[in-house]
């Protein structure tokens, strides 16, 4: 009896693992693509201030730079802390050089006046290469959804002036950081 009793659950197992080996494999669901990050909203096209002041600190640069949903505009001012930063960055319909009273031409569908309260000269002597109603040296905007002119407006008592065209009135924030002034200005509303 043992021995009928051993061939029946072999066969039975023998069986069962047969039956496993024959369903044909189901693949799994493929995976959902993933959502493309959602580009921010809520910033506003309102005037953007901090009457912060940097003492000592000057400006050495500023460049452009393409993100998914935003173009951006960094000034550098190396050794001024986030808090130092001061700025006023703001839609106008002209930019107008301080403190001449000249209007700089600026191409695109809207003007972003951008101040940065630092100078771009030490004593008198240039730390920045701009030279005031130019395109900005080394920025280069081809490819850029938002940014379509980028002017130096000039650096005097002590505030620094920049003229960012962009293809019309969009939202924008400001990011003070240790050493720069970060201006993003989305690609749409």
């Amino acid at each position: 009896m043992t021995r009928s009793r051993a061939v029946c659950v072999t066969a039975a197992l023998v069986t069962a693992a047969l039956g496993v080996a024959a369903v044909p494999s189901v693949a799994a669901p493929a995976a959902a693509p993933r959502a493309a990050a959602a580009c921010p909203t809520g910033w506003g096209s309102l005037t953007k201030t901090d009457w912060s002041s940097t003492a000592g600190e000057y400006i050495t640069n500023a460049r452009t730079g393409r993100h998914d949903c935003y173009d951006r505009f960094v000034v550098d001012v190396p050794g001024a802390s986030a808090d130092q930063l001061g700025y006023t960055v703001q839609y106008v319909d002209r930019l107008i050089q301080d403190p001449t009273g000249e209007t700089i031409p600026v191409t695109g569908g809207a003007i972003l006046e951008v101040v940065v309260r630092a100078p771009a000269y030490d004593s008198g002597a240039p730390t920045y290469p701009g030279k005031v109603g130019k395109p900005l040296p080394g920025v280069n905007l081809t490819g850029y959804r938002t940014f379509r002119d980028a002017k130096f407006g000039g650096s005097f008592e002590g505030q620094t002036q920049f003229g960012l065209g962009v293809r019309a009135r969009l939202p924008f924030r400001v990011l003070q950081l240790d050493g720069h002034l970060v201006v993003d200005v989305a690609h749409t509303w």
